[in-house]
């Protein structure tokens, strides 16, 4: 009998017979996937723990405000709780909106010229230092914004009350302390710069280096291509850190009720007067009796604020969902 006559194998056959199974190799009882399933617990549970905690807060909120716009000798008083609202909202939009203006252009700046411009150890410095003020606590930017920033705005208060009186924003007396909704701003704007700065800076990084590259071969300038091709790839991640630190500005405490002295809602920016719904509630709670008219007012402008914070979170993530479409790495 020839060679030719013996039965030949199949290649495929035989590797066939030779491959592992891929089911053989992971079981319902391997350690790679019975550590999935641990891990997925853990992230289902961690994401529950967060709802309920959320749903607590806001029963709680709820619960304990009710005194405020409801008497049992007088009914509902919703007047009353608005007029009393009404001034600490207006002031809160107002020193978080000051914040925001003055803060969102330099963080961008800074952001850019960490992950486009700066050399490579000068970045890393530069990244630090930013990394730094996010650490520090609130009550010593609050205490650097009474002791020294408050003083050394009155001159400046003064020249814009003096050539731009004619702008309601600076038409009011100017403080002779310079503890003002525009110091509380300005403050807040030192605050959030690092949290907008941080994610600025990681969105820029990632935007893919083809695209960079493509536009310069193309002939753009630097500032080109950032405008046609990083911009448009960091556009969501940018709307994300403004929202981050609108966030912070709104529920900041200790830093604006050190810097701010509190008074009736003014038009002008730089004349005492105003409040914000943190510092309202920062200084009138340990005062506030238990159980009493006073502490209810004091959380029910608390859910207000609760509620304005959803609000701009809620507006966040549908504005970035706009734009989610766009990948960089497509």
């Amino acid at each position: 009998m020839t060679s030719s006559d013996e039965p030949q194998s199949s290649p495929t056959a035989v590797s066939t017979a030779t491959r592992p199974q891929a089911s053989s190799l992971r079981t319902s009882d391997s350690p790679g996937v019975f550590g999935d399933r641990v891990f997925s617990t853990l992230a289902l549970l961690a994401g529950v723990t967060i709802l309920v905690t959320l749903a607590f807060v806001a029963l709680f909120l709820t619960a304990n405000s009710t005194g405020a716009i409801h008497r049992e000798e007088e009914g509902w008083i919703v007047g009353q709780f608005v007029e009393y609202a009404y001034p600490l909202v207006v002031g809160t939009l107002i020193a978080a909106l000051i914040a925001l203006v003055l803060a969102t252009p330099v963080a961008v700046g800074v952001a850019l010229y960490i992950s486009h411009f700066a050399p490579p150890r000068l970045s890393k410095s530069i990244g630090y230092v930013i990394d730094l003020l996010a650490a520090i606590p609130s009550v010593v930017y609050g205490a650097w914004g009474m002791s020294f920033l408050g003083p050394a705005l009155v001159p400046v208060y003064a020249w814009l009350h003096q050539y731009l009186s004619f702008i309601p924003l600076f038409s009011g007396s100017p403080s002779q302390t310079g503890r003002t909704i525009l110091t509380a701003g300005v403050v807040l704007a030192v605050m959030v710069l690092p949290i907008i700065t941080s994610v600025c800076r990681e969105i820029f990084i990632q935007t893919p280096k083809l695209h960079e590259e493509a536009a310069l071969a193309l002939g753009a300038t630097r500032w080109e291509m950032i405008r046609m091709a990083v911009f448009p790839f960091a556009r969501a991640g940018i709307i994300s850190g403004v929202m981050l630190g609108l966030g912070r500005a709104l529920g900041e405490t200790m830093a604006v009720t050190l810097v701010l002295s509190p008074g009736l809602l003014t038009a002008s920016l730089i004349s005492a007067g105003n409040s914000t719904i943190p510092a309202e509630i920062a200084l009138g709670f340990p005062e506030a009796p238990p159980g009493s008219e006073r502490q209810a007012q004091l959380i029910a402008i608390g859910l207000v604020l609760f509620i304005i914070t959803l609000i701009v979170n809620m507006t966040a993530r549908w504005i970035v969902s706009r734009h989610k479409e766009f990948s960089g790495a497509n």
